[in-house]
């Protein structure tokens, strides 16, 4: 059925749910290649909110490489089945809001996909068990690899920085819903920002910008959360603009104003070039020092981060399985954040609690999965749904009738056969790291 909101922006139709509504493909800012973006601030007529928006254009899109078996365990895992769209006019979001009225507390979600690919309705995503739960859900597409990433001189002249194109989609997303999401029973100051592996890490970027001071309250970061050794860290834009230079003669082209008219197609060819040349590819298609963003290294910048609550997470078996632990533990006990370890092994297969194998309990996403999910599964999946529920509602996981969580800075809530409290066990993360693997 359809549902119907007068807004600021204009008049919207949506889809009527069971307890819920959502608001898909709201188009939050408009940006041209190697632009930056402008936010949306009406429209005419009755928006047409009932389907998803495009996915922002990403290799995946025209060289799938699903032999790769990493790249075919996550297409079965969460993209199998599903018929993807993407385009350059990307910049939308979805929201998925109680149906009572009220002024209810807001998750934004910022998906994952290593800068460089990720779609915001990927089979592991859906706003419908925290709209349940009184939260309104909100998940963003932006710009990634080479449109949201790209450095060039011409830029830099142009707006005085250049880079972090969807960095500064992600921001002018959290503007337009604090100006907004009190039209869809949001209340604007108490928005929580969540995000996955390179959403994650997103949000601890937000996390050291001056520019999003006062417009959230809280942050999760799940498999994300206190940054990476200097290797992965942000570089000066002026010292990554070579590489791009190098992708545009693969190109064939001799300026900006060339590549920014070049079709897709021609474009994902360079980028499949360059990364055939070179292996370190994917530390240019990511965030820069700015500047403007990010005025300064990361090393001094998190030394004094937004003051807000904060929530960090990880899987047992997850990406660099041993790093993501010790730097968890060590952010964590640095900004007082709750802590917690998911250690529920997937069933089906033998990778473990592989990366990103929580999100489907935070969403209440199991039923959508070809795994053999048992009833505890969905049990842990409700509790765990509550849990971020309630620090969204507060900044404090806890209520009745949920296992105890303390905020310790030496210990997480392993999230296992039971919910309880337990030092980092490095050995056992060793154990799973070099028995399984992961599969990312």
């Amino acid at each position: 059925m359809p549902a119907f909101r007068q807004t600021r922006c204009g008049a919207i139709q949506g889809n009527e749910k069971e307890g819920y509504e959502e608001y898909l493909g709201i188009r939050y800012a408009t940006a041209g290649r190697f632009e930056y973006p402008v936010p949306v601030t009406g429209w005419q007529g009755v928006y047409d909110a009932t389907q998803f928006g495009d996915a922002c254009q990403q290799t995946r899109a025209w060289f799938e490489h699903l032999e790769i078996p990493e790249r075919m365990f996550y297409h079965k895992e969460y993209r199998d089945g599903i018929t993807f769209h993407y385009s350059e006019d990307c910049l939308n979001l979805n929201i998925y809001t109680p149906s009572d009225s009220g002024s209810h507390p807001v998750i934004l979600f910022i998906h994952g996909g290593g800068f460089n690919s990720g779609c915001s309705w990927e089979s592991c995503y859906d706003g419908k068990a925290f709209a349940r739960q009184g939260i309104v859900l909100v998940t963003i597409h932006y710009r990634v690899g080479v449109l949201g990433y790209l450095t060039h001189e011409d830029i830099c002249r142009q707006y005085g920085h250049d880079g972090n194109f969807g960095l500064a989609d992600q921001l002018e997303a959290i503007r337009w819903i604090k100006a907004n999401i009190a039209d869809y029973g949001g209340d604007p100051e108490n928005i929580t920002l969540m995000g996955q592996s390179a959403g994650a890490i997103s949000i601890q970027y937000l996390c050291l910008c001056e520019q999003c001071r006062g417009l959230f309250q809280r942050v999760i970061m799940m498999s994300g959360g206190g940054l990476f050794p200097h290797f992965s860290l942000p570089r000066p834009a002026e010292n990554t603009r070579s590489y791009w230079l190098e992708l545009m003669q693969l190109a064939g082209v001799e300026s900006l104003a060339q590549f920014k008219n070049l079709s897709p197609e021609k474009v994902f060819d360079a980028v499949e070039e360059v990364k055939k040349k070179r292996k370190d590819s994917i530390f240019y298609t990511m965030p820069v020092i700015d500047h403007y963003l990010l005025t300064d290294s990361i090393d001094h910048l998190i030394r004094s981060p937004l003051p807000v609550d904060t929530m960090i997470g990880y899987t047992n078996n997850d990406m660099y399985a041993i790093l993501m632990g010790i730097i968890a533990h060590r952010y964590a006990k640095q900004v007082n954040a709750w802590l917690y370890c998911f250690d529920i092994d997937a069933p089906g297969t033998d990778h473990g609690a592989f990366h990103s194998s929580d999100l489907r309990y935070v969403f209440g996403t199991l039923a959508c999965s070809f795994r053999p999910y048992s009833a505890h599964d969905f049990d842990v999946s409700a509790q765990m749904t509550q849990y971020f529920a309630n620090f969204a509602r507060t900044g404090n996981p806890n209520s009745a009738g949920l296992p105890q969580w303390d905020r310790d800075g030496k210990k997480a809530l392993r999230i296992s056969d039971h919910f309880y409290m337990s030092v980092l066990p490095f050995h056992k993360l060793l154990v799973n790291t070099i028995t399984k693997g992961d599969p990312k």
